[in-house]
């Protein structure tokens, strides 16, 4: 099975923590050139010096994805300045949580800003460059609530909702280009937003810390969170020559959490 991307280059977004800081690091393994794309520079230079260093070259961008247009003229100037890139993993931070009757109309075009019209710059500034090379892997990291809307997640899931419908509207239309598209879609993760919602719930119930990891665990047929590096295995192979008849698809990697197929 062919896992080798050695020449290829990923933009690798959100990337200075959780899953897609351990997505960058597998692609490294795997002979990939990675360029980082977050907002936070400090938080990049380290991460950037974590990387697998092999024949490769790594670097980074420095965007906020709430301003989708200034986004969208660094990696242009990128673009043209370093040559195509073949794999692009598109993320960034989830919307805050809360029940979707409170939430306002701001909140829904933040989060529609920066995930939605993001993803869309970064992969039509990528485009051509997929084609030009004959192969483009778009892997989108979302969250299981494309497929199941999770409770106290208004915003998130109607969002996510949305990217999952975008993104198999381009693997239609751009497979004919050898470029694939997919959604991984994590269950719960051991991050730091996993965290932080624990500790959220905890404050609004009175629960325990470890009782609601408890009962999380519990709602999961294997028991336990995922490891970052689960996830990015997933991402890895995505972005592979091995999965090159793989596209438009929502792959869970929940630990059958979700309770439909």
């Amino acid at each position: 099975m062919n896992i080798d991307l050695t020449g290829k280059k990923a933009f690798v977004c959100g990337s200075t923590q959780g899953i897609v800081r351990a997505s960058a690091m597998v692609l490294a393994e795997l002979g990939a050139n990675i360029t980082l794309i977050a907002r936070n520079e400090d938080e990049l230079k380290k991460t950037l010096a974590a990387l697998p260093l092999k024949s490769q070259k790594h670097d980074y961008i420095v965007a906020d994805f709430s301003d989708p247009e200034m986004l969208r003229q660094k990696v242009d100037i990128y673009i043209k300045s370093n040559g195509p890139i073949h794999i692009l993993v598109n993320n960034t931070g989830g919307p805050p949580g809360g029940p979707i009757t409170n939430a306002t109309a701001a909140e829904f075009l933040n989060a529609f800003t920066n995930h939605l019209l993001c993803n869309q710059h970064l992969a039509q500034a990528t485009l051509e460059g997929m084609k030009s090379e004959g192969y483009g892997r778009i892997i989108n990291i979302i969250s299981t609530s494309v497929k199941l809307p999770l409770k106290g997640l208004g915003v998130s899931n109607t969002i996510r909702a949305a990217v999952g419908n975008w993104a198999k509207t381009w693997a239609n239309e751009v497979g004919a280009f050898n470029i694939t598209v997919n959604n991984v879609l994590p269950g719960a993760t051991g991050t730091g937003r996993l965290k932080s919602i624990i500790e959220s719930k905890s404050a609004k119930t009175g629960s325990s810390v470890p009782d609601i990891e408890t009962e999380m665990m519990e709602e999961i047929p294997m028991k336990r969170f995922a490891a970052p590096e689960e996830i990015a295995n997933a991402v890895a192979f995505l972005a592979s020559p091995a999965a090159s008849y793989i596209t438009g698809i929502n792959l869970p990697v929940d630990g059958g959490r979700t309770g439909n197929l």
